[in-house]
């Protein structure tokens, strides 16, 4: 008998221990394939039902609706304060590929936050989307869209619609979403505590925190889109952008968090990681360094649907460390 046969005569003796014994041979067999449809369709609603912390919503800002989506985690509960973790996609992508590109869902559910994917703009409703990060990448026509007010107003919006910490909301992102990461710590450091810039560059300059920030860096040597040293890179759409180095990323805000000059430094494998530590209010700025790595998430999956131009490094998990980064630093 193969293995299909006893799942098969296993599953029929589940269904007959409630089938009586009066049924003819004709209608047994009905009896059975409308118990087999009716546990599939259990089997599906359960997944259904499962699903539905993942959620689409909108927004009207300045007269025009933005959209996000919501991870909310399994055991939420509305009496208990969760930390909000905002994760950016890249130029041209949208939330859902920030989504698959963090994996970010499964860290909230075993930790326990509110993860949002919210989209940026463009010509195009729910694709090819982009931030106002400050650079003017995007031409003037998108280089008047407001996405700090749109952050602003989201904050509100999901603290009322869920019981959020407020001491405990940090934003990450990719490329562009960097960017975006880097003008949102410039600009609402009263609503941020920290943030995760990866593969980005700091070239918002037209204002400066109030507050400190803890900061969590992620850059490959060899990123040829936003390089490690500043720069011109590869941008879509053969647009010239002159990237502002990493160094100069952290300098800025290792000065405005009044952090240690001389960082704790530690390399393993192709990892250097560099801890500036002895910020006000408890803040600090690490940077990890990926030599040779290229544009994308460290410890993501391979390939542009996934948010990675380049093949990743394994031997970290961005999406890991970022968490356990935004955990310890709370707004003090």
């Amino acid at each position: 008998m193969t293995k299909y046969k006893i799942v098969a005569a296993f599953l029929l003796c589940g269904l007959l221990q409630n089938v009586p014994c009066v049924y003819s041979q004709d209608s047994l067999r009905e009896n059975v394939r409308e118990k087999i449809k009716q546990r599939i369709q259990e089997r599906r609603g359960a997944r259904s039902n499962a699903q539905t912390n993942d959620e689409k919503k909108s927004i009207s800002v300045e007269g025009k609706i933005r959209t996000y989506l919501i991870h909310v985690p399994l055991q939420y509960r509305k009496v208990k304060a969760y930390p909000l973790v905002f994760v950016l996609h890249g130029g041209t992508a949208n939330a859902d590929n920030a989504m698959r590109m963090s994996q970010m869902n499964p860290k909230a559910d075993q930790e326990g936050f509110v993860v949002v994917y919210p989209n940026g703009s463009g010509k195009l409703e729910d694709r090819l989307l982009g931030w106002n990060d400050g650079s003017k990448r995007l031409g003037e026509a998108n280089s008047n869209i407001d996405d700090v007010a749109f952050f602003r107003q989201l904050i509100a919006q999901i603290e009322k619609d869920y019981n959020i910490d407020t001491k405990r909301i940090y934003v990450t992102g990719i490329s562009n979403g960097a960017m975006m990461a880097y003008r949102l710590g410039c600009e609402l450091s009263d609503k941020f505590a920290a943030i995760a810039p990866v593969s980005g560059a700091l070239n918002y300059g037209q204002s400066f925190p109030v507050n400190p920030l803890s900061v969590i860096i992620f850059h490959g040597t060899a990123d040829q889109y936003v390089p490690y040293n500043g720069g011109i890179g590869k941008a879509s759409g053969g647009e010239e952008r002159n990237d502002k180095s990493v160094a100069y990323a952290v300098d800025f805000w290792v000065k405005h968090d009044g952090c240690k000059l001389v960082p704790i430094k530690e390399e393993f494998g192709s990892i250097v990681k560099e801890q500036y530590s002895g910020g006000k209010a408890d803040t600090e700025v690490v940077l990890y360094t990926i030599k040779d790595g290229g544009h994308c998430w460290p410890g993501g999956i391979e390939g542009i649907r996934y948010g990675n131009v380049d093949k990743p490094t394994q031997e970290i998990s961005a999406t890991d460390l970022i968490w356990d980064f935004f955990k310890k630093h709370p707004k003090l």
